[in-house]
């Protein structure tokens, strides 16, 4: 079946706007480009994994992540031809050096391009790493919004076959029934937005807020991992509020913990429920800093898996397979939290969360669903 891709109305992104890999600011102490000898394309690192650069304890890290979007093989796995019908004059390198490489990406693997890992010295299995996102720059103008056959919340009704009164290009390398839609980004009302073709000469726009959907540790495990589960080691955990100013808690599995990220978003809606959210490449900078065993109790209580922090949140995760086995999670690890933190009974953390808590849906699309709890530190002044 030939697929779509809606292409834009908008204006041709201009040229000079790609941060192309070590062009530009680098705000970290140590920089590391996605290198074609040392991603992984769909898998993630585990404990065999060899790091590619090493870190302090405390050291800030500039990573010029790259979404795969615009280069898969249902894409054509040439993005400098793909990107040019979208009047896109500007094309990442290193995009185009990972689709032209040997790498295989076929269809058992991820889609993901997995920068790392880095190895955090001093770091120890039972410690956890946490993760400070200091900075998130755009490195291009623009991304993709994708629906593939088998996949999303809706699988096996979306994608539908094209409304041509909605559809101003049908591109015959785009294939398997993907449906690609193209999204930039503009200035309107002083604020930058997604901007995406919505059909009859209209456009709709959606506000912008980046982050990592992919971060995580290596698993204590010699054992392949695909990229697309997350698990308690972090990775495609999908979690928007992970933005600029945040913080992300993984437990450690192994010796230099092996942090590793990739899967850079502009936008996504909780549930992220066609299959992707806006994909688009992102420069992250993250400081890596160790929490020793000891002192993991007073920070995350109880709460096992990936914890976020944000100024005003603390969002406890619970993953599974099963999306009621993952809010019963996301339940156990937000009592864990607030009877190991603040030495509240476990009847008292769950009444709190029943009355106060929000409940909301990670992603539905990554074989392994997540939802996450927001737990508001506002509520719990007098108790820090």
């Amino acid at each position: 079946m030939t697929g779509t891709t809606i292409a834009a109305q908008g204006p041709t992104v201009g040229p000079g706007e790609a941060l192309q890999p070590g062009a530009g600011t680098i705000l970290g102490e140590h920089y590391l480009p996605s290198r074609t000898e040392e991603v992984r394309w769909g898998w993630l690192p585990n404990r065999t994994a060899e790091p590619v650069l090493e870190v302090a304890d405390g050291a800030t890290v500039t990573i010029d992540t790259l979404s795969h979007e615009g280069f898969l093989a249902d894409q054509g796995r040439d993005p400098l031809r793909y990107l040019a019908q979208f009047g896109a004059a500007q094309v990442l390198e290193d995009a185009v050096a990972v689709a032209a490489s040997p790498l295989q990406n076929g269809p058992l693997d991820g889609p993901h391009v997995v920068t790392g890992p880095i190895r955090v010295a001093g770091a120890r299995a039972g410690d956890v790493l946490r993760v400070d996102v200091v900075d998130l720059s755009r490195r291009v103008p623009y991304g993709f919004i994708s629906n593939r056959h088998g996949f999303g919340a809706l699988a096996g009704e979306f994608p539908e076959d094209p409304d041509s009164s909605a559809t101003r290009h049908v591109d015959a390398m785009v294939s398997d029934g993907t449906v690609c839609h193209f999204a930039w980004v503009e200035q309107r009302g002083g604020h930058d937005v997604g901007v995406m073709d919505a059909g009859g000469g209209r456009t709709v726009q959606f506000g912008l807020a980046p982050f990592l959907g992919l971060m995580g540790v290596a698993a204590d495990t010699d054992a392949p991992m695909p990229s697309v589960p997350p698990g308690p080691h972090g990775g495609n955990i999908d979690v928007k509020h992970t933005g600029v100013g945040s913080t992300l808690y993984l437990p450690v599995g192994v010796d230099g913990a092996l942090f590793f990220a990739g899967d850079p978003h502009f936008a996504q809606g909780n549930g992220e429920v066609a299959l992707t959210a806006l994909e688009a490449s992102l420069r992250a900078t993250v400081r890596l800093s160790v929490l020793r065993t000891a002192d993991r109790r007073s920070v995350l209580g109880a709460a096992g898996g990936p914890v976020v922090e944000t100024a005003t949140h603390w969002i406890p995760t619970g993953l599974d397979q099963d999306l009621d086995e993952a809010m019963r999670a996301a339940v156990r690890n937000a009592v864990a939290f607030l009877e190991g933190r603040f030495g509240v009974p476990r009847s008292v953390a769950l009444a709190y969360l029943s009355a106060a808590g929000d409940f909301e849906v990670s992603q539905v699309v990554d074989a392994v669903k997540g939802v996450h709890c927001m737990i508001a530190k506002a509520d719990w002044t007098a108790w820090t």
